[in-house]
């Protein structure tokens, strides 16, 4: 990994870096938004079935 770093860090064409940098946020935020979905939607189906139990 330190190595990947190294030659990402080294590299002397920006662009590269800036693509990297993109695709990360693209995939943080599509990771943030499906767990704040499932999170949601789970938190909704508990509530039903402690609801149903009792």
């Amino acid at each position: 990994m330190r190595n990947f770093l190294n030659r990402v860090w080294n590299d002397e064409q920006g662009q590269d870096i800036a693509e990297y940098a993109v695709m990360l946020a693209v995939i943080l935020v599509i990771v943030i938004g499906t767990v704040r979905l499932i999170g949601t939607s789970a938190n909704t189906v508990f509530s039903q079935v402690g609801s149903a139990i009792q």
